[in-house]
Parts: structure tokens; C-alpha cells; sequence
């Protein structure tokens, strides 16, 4: 469907000249962005790409992020970000999951780890991390096998840079997936053993989506939005790129996430909507320039993570703007929302169109236990290198559907754990599984854990969050060597291995895990 380059075109009609877009020191208008964007179409459209096809953007908070999402959207092709540091395993992972019609990508990113048939190089199994071990390896695209393709014809189409700029797009010879849903975006997060989960997008869930973020923030054509959290991850395409795009706002794009840049925004901007995390409103507390900040109807939320009191109670006093904690998730976009910052431990209440329950692990009613969550924003399908129903028995309780997936009375099982006070406010208290969030991101320990011991020099190791309230959660972990080897080397294990925010801030040596 190409609903988001609708909007635009309304947006473009009704606003004109008014800043749509704003990076640095540049703007572009609605009329300049809606023109950007055809041209962008077009040129797509000379490479092969048509209606159907799922193309990856492998870009940051930048406006060819913005331009090119919406350039797919004419064609009516699904919009695939991904996070640009990403590392190769999980893009393996990523890309066997969903087949890529093309690619665009940064000069000397993760292109060059990139293979002719849109997968990265193979990864050699001592890497592979604990969650997948005793796990089938995903099946090459077919289109690389040779039973199936003659030689040189797993070779790229077209591979070159977009007009105008640095960014490559390389096109391969995949046809789009036949899932029974023609999504409009594929939003990656990360299931319950770390692997890469695609959420499917669609018009009806998304249209849901944004609905329910306008009224429940109260947005209008006049909201000032500072995204500064990455637009590849829904809490900024839910809170950020679709609201500013129906509705014809302005976005302030950040993709340098320094407090020292966010507060100076802040302050010269009149930004009345911040979607942040914990973490990045206790920075903006400590820095030295941090003062009251006079804007009439502030929105700024925090999700990702639980919001530490001390950081609520000293933003508010330094800025004189209470945080609203936020319950966001990929599969159900906004949930809940303490719009009051009275109560900024809890989530608040669940905002208009969505139900939350609570149960135990037997399926009934209880004020602490397992969240699920009921609304039109669910979306109807995700993928990964395998399917929800082959999820290992651990990944279940007895009797109920596999964490991050919809019962047949159309309820999602979180796995988030919770429970509700006296006011019926939620409060998160966990998980189900060893997942955790760290700058708003999904890491799952064991396959933190099993990067470690993928290492030749160790022997075993237990991944841990430590969260401080002022530093927010960070991953570390404790080791059992087999052989002396230093910290240094064990980061860069894992810096080549994993995303750089699953990588641990410390390393402890034991003899016994």
C-alpha cells in the first residue's frame, strides 16, 4: 500500500513551504521533500524495483532515511530497516530472514560484507551464539543454491551509488516473500533466544498506530518532534516519522545521540515531543548548560527501560518538565503512558484502544504476573530464520502461545512481566526470558553469553545487566578462562561479533561460574 507517501502528498498540499524535515543547519519543506521523494521513486524504479518488493535501508537518523522510506512507498514496496551497526552474524540472520530486492547502504559500511546474493559471508559456527547451537542453520535464498541457479546468476543486477549521493543500492535477484500479508514496513527486534524478528507492518495496524500516538499525546500540524532514537527501530518510526508524516508537523532528525547535542536542540528549537530513554534524559540531567526550558505543552517520554525516580525527579528539576514514562513494543507499538509524570516508575495506564491483562503462568487473572496486551495495532505475522510455533518448549508456558506471539483470541503474549497497583497503573518487573533492554534495544543474554564462550580462551560465562540510575543499563559479564587472555581481547571478540550496544562494558574474572 503506499499509504505513507499519501500522507505525504496531503502533508505536501496542506503545509507547502513549512519545514517537514530538519538536520543540522538544512530543512526541507513538504513541497521540497514530496519532490526529493519522486525523484528518488523514479530512479528506483529504474533499477527494477516494483510493488512487492522489500528493500533494506541500512541508513541512521538521516533525511535519505526519510526521503527514500517514502520513494519505496510509491512503489508500494515494504520499507526494511536496519540498524547500521549491525554485526554480520545478525545480519545474516536478517537477511536470510527477509529477501532482499536491494540494499542501500553507507560508503564502506556493512556493504562490503555483503555477497552477491544479498547475505553476508558465512558464519563459522564456533560463533554462532548459545540461542541458536542445537538449532537447524537457515536455509541460503534460493536463488544461491546451485541445484538452482547457473553460474553468475547469483550476481547483483545493479550495484551503484544513489544520484547525488554517497549511499550504494544493490539490487538482487529475490523475489518478495509469500507470507499471506503485504506489509507497508518490516521492523526488526530481537525474539525471545536474541535472533532477529521481523515485525510485519500493514496499512490497517499502522494507520491504528499512529491514531492512538496523536490522541493519546494530543499531536497537531503545530508539534515540534526531536527524534534523536533511531528511526530503524519502531519507538522513533511510531512516535517520530509517522505522527510528524500524517499529520504534517515538523521532525528535528539527531543521529549524534550526545546530550550536549539533544540539549542545545532543546533549547533553540522549541521541541515540545522527545521520545527518549532513561539514559539519555540522566546525560541531559548532568550536563553543565542544563536550565529551564519554556514550552507550553511538553511531551517527552522515556521507554526501553525502566525510569529511575532519581533521573524523573532531577529533569524536572533542572528543565522544569516532568518525563512521562512510556510502554512501547515493536509487535504492539504504544501501550501505556504516565502522561501525568506524577508516577514515572509505572508505565500508567493503557491508552484508549488498547486492553492489557495480566495472568500467571496458569492463564488466569492476576494483579503480578505475565502482560498481554490486545489492540489493532498488533501486528499479524513476524518472521525469523524460523517461526514462532517452532519455538523451543522454554520459550512457552504450559498451554499458551510462544513469547511475541497472538493467541487465537487475538491477545499477545509479551513477555513482559508486570503488575498493577491500586490505581490500575502498570508497572514493568521483568521477563519471561533472559531478554533485557539497553538503550531501549533487546538483548538477549545467552547470546551474549555464547559469543563469550565461542571464544578460544574461555570456558564459560554469565552475562549480566547492571543498571545505574544516572548510567543506565549496561551489559557485563563474568568468565572462566581456559587460558590467560585479557579484557581487551575479549572485547574485541565481541565488538566483532555483536551490535555494539550487546557488547559488555566490563569483564569479570572468576574460577567458578
Amino acid at each position: 500500500m503506499t499509504l505513507l507517501y499519501d500522507w505525504l502528498k496531503k502533508a505536501a498540499k496542506a503545509q507547502g513551504n513549512n519545514k517537514a524535515v530538519v538536520y543540522r543547519d538544512n530543512y526541507l519543506s513538504w513541497r521540497g521533500l514530496l519532490h526529493r521523494v519522486d525523484r528518488r521513486a523514479q530512479e528506483f524504479k529504474s533499477m527494477g524495483i516494483k510493488e512487492g518488493a522489500w528493500v533494506g535501508l541500512m541508513l541512521g537518523n538521516v533525511p535519505d532515511f526519510v526521503i527514500l522510506a517514502l520513494a519505496l512507498s510509491k512503489l508500494d514496496a515494504a520499507i526494511v530497516p536496519i540498524d547500521p551497526t549491525t554485526g554480520g552474524r545478525e545480519l545474516e540472520l536478517i537477511l536470510a530472514a527477509a529477501p532482499l530486492r536491494a540494499l542501500v547502504t553507507r560508503p564502506r559500511g556493512s556493504e562490503g560484507s555483503i555477497s552477491a546474493n544479498g547475505t553476508s559471508a558465512p558464519v563459522p559456527p564456533s560463533t554462532l551464539p548459545r540461542s541458536r547451537v542445537a538449532r537447524p542453520t537457515a536455509p541460503p535464498p534460493r536463488e544461491a543454491t546451485a541445484s538452482t541457479a547457473a553460474p553468475g546468476a547469483d550476481a547483483a543486477e545493479v550495484r551503484r551509488r544513489l544520484q547525488g549521493t554517497l549511499l550504494t543500492c544493490s539490487v538482487y535477484k529475490r523475489s518478495p516473500p509469500a507470507h499471506g500479508v503485504d506489509p507497508i514496513a518490516v521492523l526488526f527486534t530481537a525474539d525471545s533466544l536474541g535472533d532477529p524478528k521481523g515485525v510485519l507492518r500493514t496499512d490497517k495496524n499502522s494507520i491504528a498506530a499512529v491514531d492512538h500516538a496523536i490522541a493519546a499525546l494530543s499531536l497537531n500540524e503545530k508539534t515540534r518532534v526531536l527524534v534523536a532514537v533511531p528511526l530503524f527501530h519502531a519507538y522513533g518510526w511510531d512516535l517520530g516519522f509517522l505522527p510528524t508524516l500524517k499529520l504534517g508537523s515538523t521532525m528535528f532528525l539527531e543521529e549524534e545521540i550526545s546530550a550536549r547535542r539533544i540539549g542545545k536542540l532543546l533549547r533553540e528549537h522549541e521541541v515540545d515531543v522527545l521520545p527518549g530513554t532513561p539514559s539519555m534524559y540522566a546525560e541531559l540531567s548532568r550536563l553543565p548548560t542544563a536550565k529551564k526550558l519554556d514550552v507550553k505543552s511538553p511531551r517527552f517520554l522515556a521507554a526501553g527501560s525502566r525510569l529511575d525516580q532519581t533521573v524523573a525527579d532531577e529533569f524536572a528539576d533542572k528543565y522544569g518538565i516532568k518525563v512521562m514514562s512510556c510502554y512501547h513494543s515493536t509487535e504492539a507499538a504504544t501501550v501505556a503512558l504516565e502522561d501525568t509524570g506524577k508516577y514515572p516508575t509505572t508505565v500508567g495506564k493503557s491508552i484508549e484502544g488498547v486492553d492489557v491483562k495480566i495472568t500467571g503462568p496458569d492463564g488466569k487473572a492476576t494483579k503480578e504476573g505475565l502482560i498481554w496486551v490486545k489492540s489493532k495495532t498488533l501486528s499479524p505475522k513476524a518472521i525469523g530464520p524460523f517461526d514462532d510455533e517452532k519455538a523451543p518448549p522454554s520459550a512457552r508456558a504450559s498451554g499458551m502461545v510462544a513469547i511475541g506471539a497472538i493467541d487465537k483470541t487475538g491477545w499477545l503474549r509479551t513477555g513482559d512481566l508486570g503488575k498493577l497497583d491500586k490505581n490500575n497503573r502498570l508497572q514493568l518487573t521483568g521477563r519471561e526470558d533472559d531478554v533485557v533492554k539497553v538503550d531501549g534495544k533487546r538483548v538477549a543474554l545467552g547470546e551474549v553469553e555464547g559469543c563469550l564462550e565461542s571464544y578460544s580462551k574461555i570456558k564459560a560465562a554469565q552475562a549480566t545487566v547492571v543498571t545505574d540510575p544516572m548510567a543506565g543499563a549496561v551489559v557485563v559479564a563474568r568468565v572462566v578462562t581456559k587460558q590467560k587472555c585479557g579484557v581487551e581481547e575479549i572485547i574485541d571478540h565481541c565488538a566483532r561479533n555483536l551490535a555494539p550496544y550487546k557488547v559488555p562494558r566490563r569483564i569479570e574474572f572468576c574460577d567458578a561460574i
